[in-house]
């Protein structure tokens, strides 16, 4: 009222609203900075702050309500690291989070994140000793208990919570047990083989339930057998790929392609890929996390080097008793490759074809390639015009259903609850991904890190707005989405078949990782520069 009152009085009429003249508001800073900093600066107190300085510090988020004892907050920290490590949180962002809640809640923590292994140190509050606490745990990735541990650590940082209450729900959920049974599990990656063998390696209709059994088959093992021994669990994947790869040229031998062996190989053993690991360290390698980012590629490259020693023993264990197949193989191959070579003299009849060019000698060159057409092939399998529906590729319109199927099962797969809202935002950023990808490979040819990085972008797009918009968790719906682009770019650098070696797939894996990589950050630093800094750590890719 005295503001409104002094405005329309006239002789401050002109004035701005905020002048000091209108609003009464007296300076109480001494004019004399020289005397401020003499005063409060240097050694004998704090120096001086501007006003942006000081703003920033008004503005710093930090428990005001639900206060709590230090050890309380510690605890929090302390189980907040073991569950984004259960879980299957990206490691890249891991030392981010916790610093960023450690510096919310007010206690004094370093942090060194090492694979599988988190150390925490805390300096005491009256002793002035660091306390370390050394955590080792591994698991898996499951997005529905890594969307809960996000949100209770959401509501300690932003005081809706005490830390004491947010480390027993932290417990609770650590402790629980998987959402999804053994025989729930086993059946999704069925499923999931059954629809990714047409999708991406070129499967029938015959070739999809084979790689389905291999499927089950081992996940049952990987869940039932592998986990309970270590000794089995050390050579289980390459056990798995010799039995895959042994199972697939069988078949293919029964009759002259009826199965394929590099779909059925291929989608057989997609289910113990380490894609996830190869884009996690990836990104690690991009954020300069050196060191874990060195580890976890070098140990996906060995393990996807075993995979192919696996899928080449099987082949050539198969072939070693069946003597047959192996000679019509090696015919097969000689023979598409085959050259006859005449040489002779060339005779010209009249001077005019001498002056065209042609010369007096030289030599013919006939190659074979009668026995098998090049538009015959499809991902590697044989499928003339001749075969049944059933020895067929999948007609296009099919993809309108299985992409959406096989974006729902990967989600259940990686154990999301089917029962909440999000898991349709997963399906709808995953059938994103695919449409990128697949029109991107129309116009760029036999480059899958290019064509892998469009896809990327276009999820890391999606889901990026829609965390800014609608205050969910960017990486749990971009995760289905990431994970769709592996067998898919994989199946454009050539699939994963024992004609090739571990390298060849190893080199494959890379380049679409990369590939992913590069589209995920671009997407985020796009998204995020509009719109206002978030004050906690970025849950995202």
């Amino acid at each position: 009222m005295h503001r409104l009152d002094t405005d329309e009085s006239a002789p401050f009429m002109g004035l701005d609203p905020d002048d000091p003249e209108v609003t009464g508001i007296t300076s109480t800073r001494i004019h004399d900075l020289h005397d401020v900093e003499e005063g409060i600066g240097g050694d004998n107190g704090l120096p001086y702050t501007s006003y942006r300085e000081r703003r920033k510090e008004a503005q710093r988020m930090q428990i005001s309500y639900n206060v709590t004892s230090v050890l309380n907050r510690q605890q929090f920290v302390i189980t907040l690291a073991r569950a984004l490590i259960t879980y299957g949180a990206p490691s890249h962002r891991i030392e981010s989070q916790l610093i960023s809640a450690s510096r919310i809640l007010e206690i004094d923590a370093e942090f060194i994140h090492l694979p599988n292994i988190v150390l925490v140190s805390f300096e005491g509050t009256e002793s002035k000793a660091h306390i370390a606490h050394f955590l080792s745990c591994s698991g898996r990735l499951a997005l529905g208990r890594l969307e809960d541990v996000h949100r209770l650590y959401r509501s300690v940082v932003h005081d809706e919570i005490c830390a004491k209450t947010g480390t027993e729900q932290l417990i609770n959920l650590i402790k629980a047990p998987p959402i999804y049974g053994t025989k729930t599990r086993c059946l999704l990656a069925f499923m999931l083989s059954a629809l990714i063998c047409p999708l991406a390696f070129g499967g029938s209709f015959v070739d999809m339930w084979i790689a389905g059994f291999g499927a089950l088959m081992l996940c049952a093992l990987q869940l039932k057998v592998a986990g309970k021994s270590s000794l089995k669990s050390n050579v289980f994947e390459i056990t798995i790929a010799i039995g895959i790869s042994f199972l697939a040229r069988g078949l293919s031998s029964i009759r002259v392609d009826f199965f394929c062996y590099s779909a059925i190989s291929s989608a057989g053993i997609v289910g113990i890929l380490p894609g996830y690991l190869i884009l996690s360290s990836a990104l690690e390698l991009a954020s300069k996390n050196i060191l874990t980012g060195s580890v976890r590629m070098v140990y996906a490259l060995i393990y996807t080097l075993f995979l192919g020693i696996g899928l080449q023993i099987g082949s050539d264990l198969y072939l070693l008793f069946d003597t047959g197949e192996r000679l019509l193989l090696k015919d097969i191959a000689s023979s598409s490759q085959r050259m006859i070579i005449y040489t002779g003299m060339f005779i010209a009849d009249n001077a005019t074809a001498v002056g065209n060019g042609i010369p007096p000698t030289g030599t013919f060159a006939y190659s074979n390639n009668t026995i098998r057409t090049q538009e015959h092939f499809v991902d590697g399998c044989y499928r003339p015009a001749d075969f049944p529906w059933y020895l067929q590729p999948f007609p296009f319109w099919t993809q309108f259903v299985i992409v959406p199927a096989f974006s729902i099962l990967s989600s259940l797969a990686n154990l999301q609850p089917w029962r909440k809202f999000v898991l349709i935002v997963m399906v709808l950023i995953s059938c994103a991904s695919y449409a990128a990808n697949k029109a991107a490979n129309h116009y760029i040819f036999n480059r899958s890190d290019v064509v892998s990085a469009i896809g990327a972008f276009v999820v890391g797009l999606l889901g990026n707005i829609y965390s800014r918009k609608f205050g969910g968790t960017a990486f749990t719906v971009m995760v289905t989405g990431a994970l769709f682009l592996v067998p898919s770019g994989l199946s454009q650098a050539g699939g994963i078949t024992a004609s090739g070696n571990g390298i060849d797939i190893g080199s494959a894996m890379i380049a679409v990782s990369v590939g992913i990589t590069i589209g995920l950050f671009m997407s985020q630093a796009i998204v995020y520069l509009f719109g206002t800094k978030k004050n906690a750590a970025v849950f995202s890719f």
